[in-house]
C-alpha cells in the first residue's frame, strides 16, 4: 500500500522517500559485510524493477563518484545520503550509468540523479541491490526504515531522528605534535570507493585523534566516508596520513598498514612507493675510475669502436593537465594506442625483416605494454575525474615505470625502460609533438642517460658505431639490442659521461666496460687495428667452425647450444654447433593465454630433435616462478621470488604441467638424441621425486628410458653433488644462477653487475666440488651459463674437469678455436691457481682477453 509521506521537519527530523521502485531490504541483508555491518553507515537497501535514481528529498549534490555508480547528497540538517547502485559496481568503470547532476547541484525530491543500464549491470556486477545509507550516521539518534514495496519519489523509505549536535573541544588535541605517516601508494584496484573507504574510516573512529587523509595538496576528515570518497582516490595514488592527538601516533602506525594492505580489499597488493625517492648517496659498487680520461662502466655488448662522442637528450613532452569531454579524451587516446600499434608494428617487421628478426619479440612485448589493463584502468580513471587524456596517460605510464624501476628483481625493474619508450610514442601522438630527425657524423657513439628499443631500432647503424648510457644492464632490452646488431655497448657508466662536450673523440671498448677520452692519434689507430684482428679472426673461427675442439694434447671438449626455438637449432648447427645444452622450454609456455598441450609440445620437441640429427638435444623443463609469472598461473606476491615457488618446486605444485611436459619429451625421444633435464634441484628428495614422476609417464607411454640431469644452480645441490651424482647421468652448472645464489647478490641488479662475476673464487670452488662430486660416479659435467661462453673462463672450465659447454650461438665457433689453442696440462695448473685466489679480479688476471 503506498504510504504518503509528511512534511519534513528541520527541528525533529528527516524523512526519506524511495530514490527507486522495488523491494526494500534491511541492510543488514545486503550480501556485503562492509554494508552489512554498517561500517559505512546505517541505512535501508533496495531491489530495483527501475532505472533512474532519483532524489529522495531536498539537498546538494556532495559527491558524485567517478565511476558514476554512487551519489551522495546532503540536506539541509548536514545530513549525508550516500545512494551506492548494486554491489561491486565500482569495476565496470563508468559503463552502464549516466548521471544528471554534478557536484554542486541544488536538487528537489525526484529529480533525476543517475539512470542506469538495469540489464548491463545486473550481467557485469554482483547484485541490483541499491543501498540508501547515511554516512554521518552519529548525528542520527533513531533509524524508523520502513518494508515492502515502494515507488520511486513517492514512498516512504527511512525516517530519521536526529540527535542534537554537541561541541568538541580541540583545544587540548591542538596543542599536541602533529604526525605524518610515509607516502602510501594506494593497491586497491579501482581506488578509495565506499568499502575501502568505510573501512578506513572506521578504523580512524577508534582513535581519539584528528585524523586526514591527505592527496597532493588536498586533505579529507579520514573518519567520514563521504569525505574520503570525495578526494577520488585511485589505484596506485600517493597519499599520507596527518594526525594530531593523544594517540597520533598509534593511529599512523595502524592507518598507515591497514591502506598500504588494501584495507581488506581481495586482490589488493601492496607496491613500492612510487613517491619521489629521497636523493641517496652515490652507491659506492658503481664503477668509477680515478683517471679522468677513462670512463668506466658495465659491459653490454662487446668489441670496441672508434669514433667521437654524441649526447642524446630525451626529449620532454609538455601537457596540459584539462582537456575536453571526457568522451572526447576517451576517444583521443583510443585512436593514439591504435596509431602507437600500428607505428610498433612496422618497427617489429623492420626486425622480422632484417638480420634482427629473433629480437622482433622485443616489440610484441611493447604491444602488450598497450594493452596493458592497469595503464588502461588507470588512465580511464583520471579522464572520467577531468584530466586530458595526455596529462592521464603521462601520469599512468610514469608512475608505474617508476614503480618497476624500484623493484630488486632487475630482469623486471628494466621493463620500466620499455614501459617509458611505449609511453612516450603514445604522447607524443596525444600531443602531435614531433620527433626531429637528427643526422649523426660519421663514427658517432652515442652518450645517453638511457636509450630505448626504438631507438636502436631506428639507429642509422652507418654512423653509429657504439654508445654509452649511464643506466640500464646489460640484461636490459637495449643490451639485447646491441648484442644482436654486433654494436659495442656499455651500460651503467659514470655520470659525469653526460658532461662530455659533443664530438670529444673516444675508444669505446664494450668487451672490457671502458670508454677513453681524448685518445692520441696513436691509440686510435692502434684500435682501429685491433677491430681489423677481430674482424680476420671471426672469418677464421667461422672457416673452422666444424672441425671438433680438441687441446693441444688431445684432450676433447663438447660444445653446444643454449637455444630458446627451432631457429635458434638450425642457426646452431650452421654455426658449428654439436648439439643443444640447454633448451629453455619457456618460450613454449610464455605469451599466450593458456599452457600448452602434450601435442604441440611434442611437436616443437621433435622437430628440434629432427633438426639436429644425431647430436644431443638436453630439455629443460619448465623454469618459471614468481619472477617471471605466467599469466594463465595466478601466482601470490613473494618479497623475494628468487628464493620462492619456482623451477621443480613450481612444476610440483602444478602436476598437471609437470606431467603433460614429461609426455611430450618423452614422445619426442624417438625423434633424435633426446635428454631431460631438472631445473632449481637444491634437494635429494626433489630429483628422486622428479624422477619418480617421469619414470611413471614413462612406463605408461612405454616408450625407452632417456638420460636424466639436473642443473647445479644453488650451492646445496654443489655440496653434495656426490650424492646427486649417483641418481643422475649429467650435471649442467648453470653459473648465472650459481653466481647469485653464492654471492647473494641479483644477476640483473645494475648496481652490483660490477661485482657479480662468475669468476669469483667460491663460485670457482663450487664449479671444482661438482666436477669432483660426479666424477666419482664415472658422471660428466657441463656448463650452460654465460660463464660458458667467457673467453676468460674457458681454459679455467677445462682445467676444472668441465666436458661440455653449453654457450650462446654467435660464439661457437670462436669458443671451439679457443680450445683447440689451449693445452689441458697448462689448464689444470690455472685453474688451480684459480682456486687459490682471493678475488675475481685477481682471477681475471690470470687469464687475459684473448689477443685482439
Amino acid at each position: 500500500m503506498t504510504q504518503t509521506p509528511t512534511p519534513i521537519s528541520a527541528a525533529t527530523g528527516v524523512l526519506l522517500v524511495a530514490p527507486l521502485s522495488g523491494s526494500i531490504l534491511p541492510i543488514e541483508q545486503v550480501p556485503d559485510p562492509v554494508f552489512a555491518e554498517k561500517m559505512v553507515g546505517d541505512g535501508i537497501s533496495i531491489d530495483p524493477v527501475s532505472q533512474v535514481l532519483v532524489a529522495p528529498c531536498d539537498g546538494e549534490i556532495v559527491q558524485m563518484h567517478p565511476s558514476q555508480h554512487a551519489v551522495t547528497l546532503q540536506t539541509a540538517e548536514g545530513i549525508e545520503i550516500l545512494m551506492h547502485i548494486g554491489l561491486d559496481t565500482v569495476t565496470l568503470r563508468g559503463k552502464g550509468f549516466t548521471p544528471k547532476v554534478v557536484v554542486g547541484d541544488r536538487v528537489k525530491l525526484g529529480d533525476p540523479l543517475i539512470e542506469f543500464d538495469a540489464d548491463y549491470v545486473a550481467l557485469h556486477a554482483v547484485s541490483l541491490l541499491t543501498q540508501i545509507v547515511i554516512v554521518n550516521s552519529d548525528q542520527v539518534a533513531r533509524f524508523v526504515p520502513k518494508a515492502g514495496q515502494v515507488l520511486a519519489g513517492q514512498d516512504l523509505v527511512l525516517e530519521l531522528l536526529l540527535s542534537k549536535a554537541g561541541t568538541t573541544d580541540t583545544s587540548a588535541i591542538s596543542s599536541l605534535p602533529v604526525v605524518t605517516s610515509n607516502a602510501i601508494p594506494v593497491p586497491n584496484p579501482v581506488g578509495l570507493h565506499a568499502r575501502p573507504a568505510a573501512v578506513l574510516a572506521n578504523l580512524a573512529k577508534q582513535y581519539q585523534a584528528d585524523v586526514r587523509l591527505k592527496k597532493e595538496d588536498k586533505s579529507v576528515n579520514a573518519k567520514s566516508v563521504t569525505a574520503l570518497m570525495g578526494l577520488q582516490v585511485g589505484f596506485k595514488d600517493v597519499v599520507s596520513l596527518v594526525a594530531q592527538g593523544p594517540d597520533a601516533e598509534a593511529a599512523i602506525t595502524a592507518l598507515s598498514e591497514a591502506i598500504a594492505n588494501g584495507l581488506g580489499e581481495e586482490g589488493a597488493t601492496p607496491m613500492v612507493s612510487t613517491a619521489e625517492p629521497k636523493p641517496v648517496p652515490q652507491p659506492v659498487t658503481r664503477p668509477r675510475s680515478d683517471d679522468p680520461n677513462t670512463i668506466l662502466g658495465v659491459a653490454a655488448s662487446p668489441g670496441v669502436a672508434v669514433g667521437y662522442l654524441h649526447q642524446v637528450r630525451q626529449q620532454e613532452i609538455e601537457v596540459a593537465e584539462r582537456g575536453g569531454t571526457s568522451d572526447e579524451e576517451s576517444r583521443k587516446l583510443e585512436q593514439a594506442i591504435a596509431q602507437a600499434q600500428q607505428e610498433i608494428a612496422a618497427l617489429q617487421a623492420k626486425m622480422q625483416a632484417g638480420e634482427d628478426a629473433k629480437q622482433a619479440d622485443i616489440f610484441a612485448a611493447h604491444q602488450e605494454i598497450l594493452t596493458d589493463p592497469d595503464m588502461q584502468d588507470t588512465t580511464a580513471e583520471a579522464i572520467i575525474r577531468g584530466q586530458s587524456a595526455a596529462y592521464a596517460w603521462k601520469q599512468a605510464y610514469t608512475t608505474q615505470a617508476n614503480r618497476l624501476a624500484q623493484l630488486k628483481n632487475d630482469l623486471l625493474a628494466q621493463r620500466a625502460n620499455d614501459l617509458r619508450d611505449v609511453g612516450r610514442r603514445v604522447l607524443r601522438i596525444l600531443t602531435g609533438a614531433t620527433t626531429e630527425a637528427i643526422a649523426y657524423p660519421d663514427q658517432t657513439i652515442l652518450a645517453a642517460e638511457d636509450l630505448t628499443p626504438s631507438d636502436m631500432a631506428t639507429l642509422d647503424r652507418s654512423k653509429v658505431v657504439g654508445f654509452c648510457t649511464i643506466a640500464g644492464g646489460a640484461t636490459s632490452h637495449v643490451a639485447i639490442l646491441a648484442r644482436s646488431m654486433d654494436i659495442p655497448a656499455i651500460a651503467g657508466g659514470e655520470e659525469r659521461l653526460l658532461e662530455v662536450a659533443n664530438g670529444t673523440p673516444v675508444v669505446l671498448d664494450g668487451t672490457r666496460g671502458q670508454l677513453r677520452l681524448n685518445p692520441s692519434a696513436d691509440e686510435m689507430e692502434r684500435t682501429r687495428q685491433r677491430q681489423a684482428r677481430i674482424a680476420e679472426r671471426r672469418q677464421a673461427d667461422l672457416a673452422a667452425k666444424d672441425q671438433p675442439a680438441i687441446t693441444t694434447d688431445g684432450h676433447r671438449m663438447e660444445v653446444v647450444a643454449n637455444i630458446g626455438s627451432l631457429a635458434d637449432a638450425e642457426k646452431s648447427v650452421a654455426l658449428g654447433g654439436e648439439g643443444v645444452g640447454l633448451l629453455r622450454t619457456e618460450f613454449v609456455f610464455m605469451e599466450r593465454a593458456m599452457a600448452p598441450s602434450e601435442e604441440e609440445q611434442a611437436d616443437i620437441y621433435s622437430s628440434i630433435a629432427r633438426a639436429l640429427g644425431d647430436r644431443p638435444l638436453i630439455i629443460r623443463t619448465l623454469d618459471v616462478g614468481g619472477d617471471k609469472p605466467l599469466p594463465y598461473l595466478p601466482m601470490p606476491h613473494e618479497e623475494n621470488p628468487f628464493l620462492g615457488d619456482r623451477g621443480i618446486r613450481l612444476c610440483f605444485s602444478r602436476p598437471d604441467l609437470m606431467r603433460t611436459q614429461f609426455r611430450a619429451i618423452l614422445r619426442a625421444s624417438s625423434h633424435g638424441n633426446v635428454r631431460i633435464m631438472f631445473p632449481m634441484i637444491a634437494r635429494l628428495e626433489e630429483l628422486r621425486q622428479a624422477k619418480q614422476v617421469l619414470e611413471e609417464e614413462r612406463q605408461a607411454l612405454g616408450v625407452a628410458p632417456i638420460e636424466v640431469g639436473i642443473m647445479i644452480e644453488v650451492p646445496s645441490a654443489a655440496l653434495m653433488a656426490d650424492r646427486l651424482a649417483s641418481e643422475v647421468d649429467f650435471f649442467s652448472i648453470g653459473t648465472n644462477d650459481l653466481t647469485q645464489y653464492t654471492l647473494a647478490m641479483d644477476r640483473g641488479h645494475p648496481k652490483l653487475a660490477a661485482q657479480i662475476d662468475a669468476l669469483d673464487p667460491a663460485v670457482l670452488r663450487l664449479v671444482d666440488l661438482t666436477v669432483k662430486g660426479a666424477t666419482q660416479h664415472g658422471k660428466w659435467v657441463g656448463i650452460c651459463g654465460g660463464m660458458g661462453s667467457d673467453p676468460q673462463a674457458v681454459p679455467i672450465l677445462v682445467g676444472l674437469g668441465i666436458q661440455e659447454l653449453s654457450v650462446s650461438i654467435p660464439t661457437i665457433p670462436s669458443i671451439k678455436a679457443q680450445v683447440r689453442g689451449l693445452g689441458l696440462a697448462e689448464c689444470q695448473a690455472l685453474a688451480a691457481q684459480a682456486l687459490a685466489a682471493d678475488t675475481a679480479v685477481t682471477v681475471r688476471q690470470l687469464v687475459p682477453l684473448p689477443e685482439e
